[in-house]
């Protein structure tokens, strides 16, 4: 392995890659574990909560195979054959296209849930909660025929020193593709995120007029514009802006170091990079979440509420 591959071996990028999993595992396996209970304890439970809990599974098995990415990219050495490296590296990629769209659809189902009932946006709000599933089926079968080149692409490393391959882990590497093919692939990833930020740009414009609009109608009516604390219209306005421009921000990082690590041949510098900041929105995301929703501080209260109260009555079984 050349020299400058030394990185990979590092402590200090595998501190960095092995925290940023550790936080999004946990982050996405506690949302998760919050909206299935809340799913069977609760009976009305919001129309976003299936697709939040949806998306924190999507991460969550995301996050999975990014661990054993780095297992086998930060390990002593590779053992993966040529079916195990396109499973994986084609299984992420799917993954990491369906989490854009589950993002896409949130953002969908929170504009059309928040329009008011004259708005002819409300008739179409029970519908689309209800074809979610079916809808990111059909968004799958489009995301594997988008990602189908890495079957082509995706390779065991050779035991012998290759020229043209491109590094992806130990085990791993990509073929060179032909300029047509690379060319035809990349336009198609770019337009699919160029649709999806502007349908969640559109979506999350609409909500920011809506929660606005809103806002201005309370502080008229009730006068709560001395009031310090802010409104659940304001939180909710905040979430949505934070997610929505923590979104497009990583799909343009994404993209640009996609085109540096093309440019620069390689360069494991670029790519450890690429890798980190392409599983940021993994990571971050499900925290954004966990922040902004009071249901959780509640749900954890009444944990350690039924917790103190098994204690003390166990004390008192004890004391007879």
């Amino acid at each position: 392995m050349n020299k400058n591959y030394k990185i990979y071996k590092s402590n200090e990028m595998r501190f960095i890659y092995y925290t940023e999993i550790s936080i999004g595992v946990s982050a996405n396996a506690f949302l998760l574990l919050f909206h299935v209970l809340n799913y069977f304890l609760q009976h009305r439970p919001k129309p976003t909560d299936m697709t939040i809990g949806l998306l924190a599974l999507i991460h969550l098995v995301m996050l999975m195979i990014v661990v054993s990415q780095a297992v086998d990219m930060f390990g002593s050495q590779g053992s993966w054959d040529d079916v195990t490296c396109k499973a994986v590296f084609f299984s992420y990629r799917v993954l990491r296209a369906l989490s854009l769209y589950t993002s896409c659809l949130l953002c969908v189902l929170q504009a059309i849930t928040l329009s008011p009932r004259s708005s002819w946006l409300a008739k179409y709000k029970q519908a689309f909660s209800q074809r979610i599933l079916c809808s990111l089926l059909v968004l799958c079968f489009f995301s594997m025929s988008i990602s189908s080149h890495l079957i082509i692409s995706i390779t065991a490393t050779p035991n012998g020193t290759s020229h043209g391959l491109m590094y992806a882990t130990k085990s791993c590497s990509v073929l060179p593709m032909s300029y047509f093919l690379m060319q035809t692939f990349s336009t198609l990833a770019i337009l699919r995120e160029v649709v999806q930020i502007g349908i969640m740009a559109l979506s999350s414009g609409y909500m920011v007029i809506l929660l606005y609009r809103h806002r201005r109608k309370s502080q008229h009516l009730r006068d709560t514009s001395l009031s310090p604390r802010a409104s659940p219209e304001q939180r909710a306005t905040q979430t949505i802006l934070v997610l929505m421009s923590f979104f497009m921000v990583i799909c343009i990082l994404d993209c640009i170091f996609s085109a540096s690590r093309l440019m620069f041949k390689g360069d494991p510098i670029i790519y450890c990079i690429h890798i980190i900041v392409s599983n940021n929105y993994a990571t971050v995301s499900p925290c954004v979440f966990l922040c902004t929703e009071k249901r959780i501080i509640t749900f954890l209260k009444s944990i350690r509420g039924r917790m103190i109260d098994v204690k003390l009555f166990n004390e008192k079984q004890f004391s007879k």
